[in-house]
């Protein structure tokens, strides 16, 4: 981002009057000033500012099936503390929200809030309504739902979703997020499935979209295909079971965990330079229980130390026999059924009457259940060479799945990824390298999942709430659909849903009929909408204009564990589409830990709904304990830190309104550097100006810990040190008559130019606090201010360091210990003390001198000694710690 417009310089007075309250307090200003924002618009995108202007935030829509949790305010406060910093340094900031209200997540909270199940073969009913409106967490079981018809199903998940959505707003509004709310979006709207529906129809048209018929893995709980970028592999129980397969010279052993999958056996497979079995290449074996004769081959991918060293292949038990049916072009015997059950008829590779008998034993069988009759079957033949052996193996799961994922063959679109294409691999790659991530080593977590893909990307879901693929297919004369020639709409027609749509040239009544058409049933995966983000919030369909002024977008903010999924695919289809990156930047955060260190989620439970903490707590607060971690960085839960965060945000408000009680209501605050002229306050500023440097790099470096690190130790020093030094000279002598010295002039500057400054640093983290005090005494809202620079503060500071402020604070301490051990009022008068100073810090208390002695009420002698008993009259550097003496 460059060539930023700069904004109108700071006005050389505040506003004429202060309205400073009686009393200060937190409570009630989320509310108050969420009011007060919307009614100014204040984080309203203006659409008539340059690309060059602009900084585009491509915000992670939350998934709606339910409540958001306490990571989700972690997280989304990294991302409002980046946005409300670009604000103020003249950025015109694109914060839209969005929802991902598709996919699975939404039809299961559909299915227990209402007790329905989607089944498509039932008409729909325009009077339909459901059984319940909410369970109370109650989980209703799937034989106990109603089945309804798709579009019933897909109504319910619209209503539910919209519920969802305003308690999602609330609570982002009550965080203080600094979304412009006029730019909502929902990944299931009309727009986000034409969008998605355009995308898919180019990517088909340049041939990088294809349909498949081949295996993949399933899930039978959720009936439906699973992408790579879904897995989680977890620990499985099994066991080992040593079975004797048929040869001409003899029986040959393997090994498996999935005995039930024997009547899919193709092959079996053992490594080419393994000597055991050197002699069985080119033979054939039997398969035992069904008779079935099957070759023995060998292939690299067979593990020579694993088990018996030769393995059966069978179509599918796993991805590794995948591979060898493709490679060595073996014959597809499948007997697993997307419901889990096995054939319910005898498959026709099996001949003999005795191998028939025993697949009618097993046919309809759930996994387990095979399995148990296959055991006892090769027990009774005497094929189990001893019992099986208990293991623990692991095995892949859906993400969001309680059962292990099969492996069926079945029609499926997919979208080319590198998987499969050594150049678009390498061109991905290209483009991750093109990405300015932070941390920066969360890079490798892109390059290791580019590099490791072994297929394209499966975006199809055999579901019912999400984006259909704008398909249909002709029917030939035995009602048989034409895959090969798909019928696609127009751009100007989309959206469509093919379920209810008629294609061009055809009429309704042809559905399928022979010679007619039928629709394509599925819909696209979720990430295949999701990874389309920036150009739903852009207007990449409708508003090529603010499209142009948005994309591609400067911060992708996400969490970690979704790079796989949300970022790799985002950037996958702005190559495709686009020929570039989607953003330039992403920011990646890191996960809370529960007490256990266990990553907080849903699906263990150990989550923390995040409402109560901001209600007990302050946003404010939370916000600071959010933006005290890094980027990248795992952070425990802790209530301390909220707890630290609030004594802040409420010292923020007494520290401000002590600044602001000097002088009469309606006197102007000057902002003028030329009116500091009292050393201790130059110095104070000179500590400032640093501050404000170093907290500036570490924005643009999106490392907002250590901005907010270095301006809570500033902002603690001025309030202990400072404040106590300067308050007897900021009230001024005559206060009553208003006539007011040149000293007391300096520090009312001086508190004034720290207090602006310090408001504007502590805002992207303190949103309300910040704004209260602002209000007291400055027009317009400090997130609209500009972001604060130190050349006012070291024009006022000169060449006066900030250590003196450390060394005049630590003489006050002094000057307070010897009270508190006479244990005396901090008020009592000290008639004579003499305080032995370390010489490098002696020159800093000297500069001091009078605002040490009235803070401390040192009215008689006051002699200063360095630490070999000199009275101390240099004037040089100003480091160290006093201490006192006598």
């Amino acid at each position: 981002m460059s060539d930023l417009p700069s904004r109108p310089a700071s006005p050389t007075t505040a506003s004429a009057g202060r309205q400073v309250p009686d009393k200060v307090s937190l409570e009630g200003l989320e509310v108050r000033w969420d009011a007060a924002w919307t009614a100014q618009d204040l984080y309203a995108f203006d659409r008539t500012r340059t690309r060059e202007q602009v900084y585009s935030i491509d915000t992670p829509p939350p998934t709606v099936s339910g409540s958001l949790h306490v990571g989700h305010v972690f997280s989304y406060t990294h991302t409002d503390v980046v946005a409300r910093y670009r604000r103020m340094t003249g950025a015109e900031v694109f914060y839209p929200m969005g929802w991902d209200d598709n996919g699975l997540p939404t039809e299961r909270r559909v299915q227990n809030y209402y007790g329905v199940r989607c089944d498509p073969s039932l008409p729909y009913d325009p009077d339909f309504t459901p059984p319940h409106e909410g369970t109370d967490g109650k989980v209703i079981r799937a034989a106990d739902q109603v089945p309804i018809s798709r579009r019933n199903f897909v109504e319910l998940c619209e209503r539910l979703t919209v519920e969802d959505e305003r308690q999602f707003e609330a609570l982002w509004r009550h965080l203080g997020l600094s979304v412009d709310w006029s730019r909502t979006y929902q990944t299931i709207s009309a727009e986000a499935r034409a969008v998605a529906q355009q995308a898919f129809l180019r990517n088909l048209a340049r041939d990088e979209a294809y349909q498949a018929e081949a295996p993949g893995l399933w899930d039978v709980t959720f009936q439906t295909a699973v992408a790579q970028a879904e897995l989680e592999a977890r620990d499985y129980p099994g066991a080992f079971h040593r079975v004797a397969f048929h040869g001409a010279d003899g029986p040959v052993f393997i090994e498996t965990t999935r005995p039930e999958l024997l009547p899919a056996c193709v092959a079996l497979i053992a490594h080419p330079d393994d000597e055991r079995y050197q002699h069985l290449f080119g033979t054939t074996v039997t398969t035992p229980l069904f008779d079935v004769e099957i070759p023995v081959l060998a292939h690299p991918a067979a593990e020579p130390d694993k088990g018996a060293g030769i393995a059966m292949c069978c179509t599918f038990g796993d991805l590794t026999d995948v591979q060898w049916w493709r490679e060595l072009q073996l014959p597809t015997r499948s007997v697993m059924q997307r419901d889990g059950r096995l054939l319910r008829e005898t498959p026709d590779w099996i001949t003999t009457e005795g191998g028939r008998a025993r697949y009618d034993e097993l046919a309809g069988k759930t996994t387990f259940s095979a399995r148990e009759a296959v055991v006892a079957g090769l027990r009774e033949t005497g094929d189990l060479d001893g019992e099986p052996t208990a293991t623990q193996r692991k095995a892949n799961f859906y993400e969001k799945g309680d059962k292990p994922l099969e492996i069926v063959t079945s029609r499926q679109w997919y979208l080319r990824n590198g998987g499969r294409d050594e150049d678009l691999r390498a061109a991905l790659l290209a483009r991750g390298a093109e990405l300015d991530f932070h941390p920066e080593f969360m890079a490798v977590r892109y390059e290791n999942w580019v590099g490791g893909l072994n297929g394209d990307w499966l975006i199809s879901r055999q579901r019912f709430f999400g984006v259909p693929f704008p398909v249909w297919y002709a029917l030939d004369a035995d009602g048989e659909p034409d895959h090969a020639r798909p019928l696609v709409p127009t751009e100007d027609q989309l959206p469509v849903d093919p379920s209810s749509d008629v294609p061009a040239g055809y009429t309704a009544d042809q559905r399928g009929v022979p010679g007619g058409f039928v629709g394509d049933p599925d819909i696209m995966d979720t990430w295949a909408t999701s990874s389309l983000t920036p150009q739903i919030a852009g207007g990449w369909r409708t508003d090529p204009d603010l499209f142009a002024r948005v994309f591609p977008m400067d911060l992708r903010p996400q969490g970690q564990d979704i790079i796989r999924t949300w970022l790799f695919s985002t950037v996958v289809r702005a190559h495709l589409e686009h020929g570039s990156l989607p953003w330039s930047d992403a920011a990646i955060s890191g996960w809370i830990l529960d007490p256990d260190r266990k990553k907080m989620s849903k699906s263990k439970g150990n989550v923390v709904t995040p409402m109560g903490l901001l209600e007990e707590h302050g946003s404010d607060a939370v916000r600071y304990w959010a933006a005290s971690a890094r980027l990248g960085t795992d952070a425990a839960f802790e209530v301390g830190q909220m707890k630290i965060g609030r004594r802040l945000a409420i010292k923020v408000l007494n520290a401000s309104k002590f600044a602001l009680s000097f002088g009469s209501p309606d006197e102007p605050r000057p902002l003028d550097p030329a009116l500091v002229t009292v050393p201790l306050d130059r110095a104070m500023l000179a500590g400032l100006a640093v501050v404000v440097e170093r907290a500036t790099e570490a924005y643009e470096a999106y490392d907002h810990t250590r901005a907010l690190e270095l301006t809570e130790t500033f902002f603690w020093t001025f309030c202990d040190d400072y404040l106590e030094l300067v308050k007897d000279r900021a009230y001024g002598a005559g206060a009553e008559t208003h006539d007011v010295s040149a000293e007391t002039t300096s520090a009312r500057a001086a508190l004034t130019l720290a207090l602006d400054s310090l408001l504007r640093l502590l805002a992207p983290v303190l949103p309300f606090a910040t704004e209260e005090v602002w209000s007291w005494w400055r027009e317009g809202s400090v997130h609209r201010a500009s972001w604060p620079t130190s050349e006012p503060l070291r024009a006022a500071a000169g060449d006066v360091p900030f250590a003196v402020v450390g060394a005049a604070g630590g003489a006050l301490a002094a000057l307070r210990k010897v009270k508190s051990e006479a244990k005396v009022s901090m008020r009592t008068e000290i008639l004579e003390v003499t305080l032995e100073v370390p010489a490098a810090q002696a020159a800093g208390v000297q500069l001091a001198l009078d605002d040490v002695r009235a803070a401390g009420r040192a009215t008689g002698a006051l002699t200063l000694v360095d630490v070999d008993g000199d009275v101390v009259t240099a004037r040089d550097a100003v480091l160290g710690d006093p201490v006192t003496r006598g």
